[in-house]
């Protein structure tokens, strides 16, 4: 790189600024433009440094994570990758500022000792310099926000065809795409949706329950044997490939990983391909690599439909632009269009040829 990436790091340990300023600089391509130990000289140090990217720990004194990353966000937007415990309470907190407009988060082990040794040392440097380059977005609001209310859910169809499925592949900057696009699905929409977001175990839960909260379809996490059904929304869980069988229900494996992710988009839509065939609409948005390059060539190969996120709408331009380059997209949409055009796309499907 011709320039450095300039880092600020914020968390209230001295001890674990001091160890991911260490692992941070021991990269050629990055360096330390400062350190916060709160939220409120987090929101101060981003004004006056300018870094390129800010790691956020969340719990912190006077103003924790997610109030400086909102703040933030409005006074001078920023990729912010957020460094998350793996509980519960820390997984649901960690959507949360995925949502508001963080890029990407890693998982902060529970001692400073184990900080040091391992654990966010592997992949940090890679989610910096991704952050980096990604396009950030300030925080959708959500409906649940604007109506201050849970969204009332309509009876899942019943269906004795296998009708339609649609499949969701998504990585970085996906929370808060799906945020904007699952409650975007009318109350009576017909197609099956199954979703693909690039997270580890612990997560998907927390992200299945907060979309739950804002969308008209009732939104789950999916285990062995959910049935699919139309007007019903699956997340795979994290650490796990989700496929569908002949029955139209989902297994689970953990198969080795396909493009260096499990669960893998490429691996659901194989298997769908293979049940429902033609009946099969791909979306690919916002996240980095080529995961669901492989699996739209299948839906293509079947006569179903992939759509794509177009550039100017994704934090990191990597899936969709893998399978645009491929061939093997239909339309190239915003992303506040994504779930029309899917309602587009399964109205086609049903149309005898």
């Amino acid at each position: 790189m011709s320039r450095k990436i300039r880092v600020l790091i914020v968390d209230d340990s001295a001890y674990a600024r001091t160890n991911l300023s260490k692992r941070l600089s021991s990269d050629s391509d990055i360096e330390i433009a400062g350190w916060a130990g709160d939220g409120e000289e987090a929101v101060q140090k981003a004004r006056e440094l300018k870094p390129d990217v800010i790691t956020m720990d969340i719990v912190m004194p006077k103003m924790d994570g997610l109030d400086a990353l909102e703040a933030i966000m409005k006074d001078r937007p920023t990729p912010v990758v957020m460094v998350s415990a793996l509980t519960r309470e820390g997984a649901n907190i960690t959507i949360r500022a995925l949502e508001l407009g963080a890029v990407d988060f890693v998982l902060k082990p529970g001692s400073a000792v184990a900080l040091a040794v391992g654990g966010i040392a592997d992949d940090i440097c890679a989610k910096v310099k991704m952050a980096a380059a990604a396009r950030v977005r300030a925080g959708v609001r959500s409906i649940a926000e604007r109506t201050s209310a849970s969204v009332p859910k309509k009876p899942i169809k019943v269906s004795s065809g296998k009708g339609t499925v649609v499949v969701i592949g998504v990585s970085t900057g996906g929370p808060q795409a799906l945020r904007e696009v699952v409650p975007s699905f009318r109350a009576d929409t017909e197609a099956a949706i199954l979703i693909v977001q690039h997270m580890p175990a612990g997560f998907t839960r927390s992200l299945a329950e907060r979309l739950d909260e804002e969308a008209s379809l009732p939104v789950e996490e999916a285990h062995a044997n959910s049935v699919v059904e139309p007007g019903k929304v699956l997340i795979a869980p994290g650490g796990f490939h989700m496929t569908v069988t002949q029955g139209r229900r989902v297994a689970l494996n953990d198969d080795p990983t396909e493009c260096g992710v499990r669960p893998a988009v490429n691996v659901t839509m194989e298997s769908v391909v293979k049940v429902y065939g033609a009946d099969t609409i791909g979306v690919v948005l916002t996240g980095m690599g080529s995961d669901g390059t492989r699996g739209a060539g299948l839906i293509k190969a079947a006569g179903g439909q992939v759509i794509a996120q177009d550039e100017s709408t994704c934090v990191v331009y990597g899936m969709p632009k893998s399978v645009a380059d491929a061939g093997y997209v239909d339309r190239v949409v915003k992303l506040n269009r994504i779930a029309a055009e899917v309602a587009v796309a399964s109205r086609r499907q049903r149309v005898p040829v």
